[in-house]
């Protein structure tokens, strides 16, 4: 059940980064909103995060966290922000990715 708890605060620090890039992005009432938004994506994102990390290993658990964070934000980025998906953006957030699965494989 933790690790399901971990991918959900994963996907929290995915979603606010993208709150971030969406502040960014707007000016105003819709910025404050965003902003909003982050601040309520970040809390979830901690709260599972230290939830998760009472039966699993922290190092394993951090490492996963921010790799589901970093994979995802980087996703985000090419598919709505449209950043470049350049061969070797690819190839590194395929390296994480197996180093995260390593590590749940190894836990």
């Amino acid at each position: 059940m933790n690790w399901i708890i971990l991918i959900i605060a994963g996907l929290f620090e995915v979603a606010f980064a993208f709150c971030l890039g969406k502040v960014k992005e707007t000016t105003g009432s819709i910025s404050t909103f965003w902003f909003i938004g982050f601040l309520v994506c970040l809390f979830m994102s901690m709260g599972l995060l230290v939830k998760a990390t009472q039966t699993l290993p922290i190092g394993t658990a951090y490492a996963v966290w921010t790799g589901i964070g970093a994979v995802g934000t980087v996703l985000v980025g090419i598919f709505v922000f449209n950043e470049p998906a350049t061969f070797w953006r690819l190839f590194f957030i395929t390296t994480l990715i197996a180093s995260i699965v390593g590590l749940k494989a190894v836990s």
